[in-house]
């Protein structure tokens, strides 16, 4: 997957008094925060309740509603409304300064596509859809992966065809139809049986169905096209503002925060940043709220920081080289899998990082390259998920047992 061109970070732009607003509205955000923190945890935590309590509500509307919403950041592991919200915040922050070219809007959403408002009403489609359909196998002492379509094969189909209703509805559908349930399957039938991380059935649930719907769409070509020619992007990037990265500290920084929300194919600052300070809010609110109930959200945050840091320092000629390199596969596979398995501790947080970077980058690149042209890369991505945590995790659990 390339990353088509962005405009320059350091274009001169004046501040509007919404960029006044945004910036204070961070700054109103962190004060919170802070505040929270001192004030009485236990009122809080009853006004946002833990995550057993989530279960045990179910099938009540609110905790259904909570349920919902967190999928939207399970991907990261955060499972929480808070960091859901701030996740698709920070994305709308993002798709409105690169439509309107502000100066600090980051690496261009949706790799500078234009098409994030499709892909997210496409993915949030068959999020919605899927709960509706596979809702019902969720319970208060088992977790399913209802959100396996947000983050898979809407979103990747709105990239390999374009926007518009008929691929985002068909793509929406094939996400209920064929990823929800491939990863139900692969998730309750080998993973829980054998004791395996979830996260692999998840992944191989994605890149098994996205095949078979790829494979449907090339069949029936009527599922994506339409008889009237595409429009080109209304935000295409001016070429007289492109400029190449210069790689270095500051570069890394941004990319490194950029992978957080590399996933659901978003790759932009601000939506990581919403991403983050959503699940920071859950957690001063409640440690017992976000990543399901375990209290490791700092252990966490730290971990996958970490192995997005090591992958960019590591593969820095790749991305130099190829304008875009997978460095989040780990981010989202191989480091939480470990940490919620083993906990938080230092041995865990570094040989999962350093692992996942060496090993989950390269694997995911080589696996996209042999993916078929009608396919979209993502699936060489899942796949190195899949096979990386396979192989890291028992490792790391040799590791720190030695």
């Amino acid at each position: 997957m390339d990353t088509p061109n962005q405009k320059p970070l350091n274009h001169v732009a004046a501040r509007s008094p919404l960029d006044s607003a945004i910036i204070g509205l961070m700054l109103g955000t962190s004060l919170l925060i802070i505040w929270l923190s001192f004030t009485n945890r236990s009122f809080w935590s009853a006004h946002w309740p833990d995550y057993s309590h989530l279960l045990s509500s179910l099938p009540e509307p609110s905790a259904w509603l909570r349920w919902v919403l967190g999928d939207i950041s399970e991907v990261a592991f955060y499972k929480h409304e808070f960091a859901s919200i701030g996740l698709l915040a920070g994305a709308y922050l993002a798709y409105w300064a690169n439509r309107t070219g502000k100066a600090w809007q980051g690496f261009a959403i949706c790799y500078g596509s234009g098409l994030w408002p499709w892909l997210v009403t496409s993915s949030l489609l068959g999020l919605l859809l899927s709960n509706l359909l596979w809702g019902w196998t969720v319970t208060a002492t088992s977790w399913q992966p209802t959100f396996a379509a947000f983050v898979s094969l809407p979103a990747a189909m709105v990239l390999m065809f374009g926007g518009g209703w008929k691929v985002a509805i068909n793509g929406a559908i094939m996400g209920v139809l064929f990823v929800t349930p491939m990863c139900l399957l692969i998730v309750n039938y080998v993973c829980n049986p054998l004791g395996l991380p979830v996260v692999i059935g998840n992944v191989s649930g994605m890149a098994a169905a996205s095949v078979g719907a790829f494979l449907l769409c090339r069949w029936m070509p009527r599922l994506v096209k339409s008889a009237a020619p595409e429009q080109p992007s209304d935000i295409a990037p001016d070429p007289a503002l492109i400029k190449t990265p210069d790689y270095g500290v500051f570069w890394s920084l941004r990319r490194v925060l950029a992978d957080f929300s590399e996933a659901p194919f978003f790759g932009n600052e601000w939506a990581s940043l919403g991403l983050i300070a959503g699940a920071l809010l859950a957690f001063t609110l409640n440690p017992m709220s976000p990543v399901y109930g375990t209290g490791l959200l700092p252990q966490l945050l730290a971990a996958q920081a970490l192995t997005s840091a090591l992958g960019i320092v590591i593969w820095r000629q790749q991305w130099i080289s190829r304008g875009w390199y997978p460095t989040y596969v780990p981010l989202v596979s191989v480091v939480p899998a470990a940490v919620l398995t083993y906990g938080g501790s230092w041995q865990v947080i570094a040989s999962s990082a350093l692992l996942g970077a060496l090993i989950a980058p390269p694997l995911a690149c080589m696996l996209a390259q042999r993916v078929p042209g009608y396919m979209h890369g993502f699936i060489g991505n899942v796949l190195s998920m899949a096979i990386s945590t396979l192989m890291i995790v028992p490792f790391v659990g040799w590791l720190i047992s030695h």
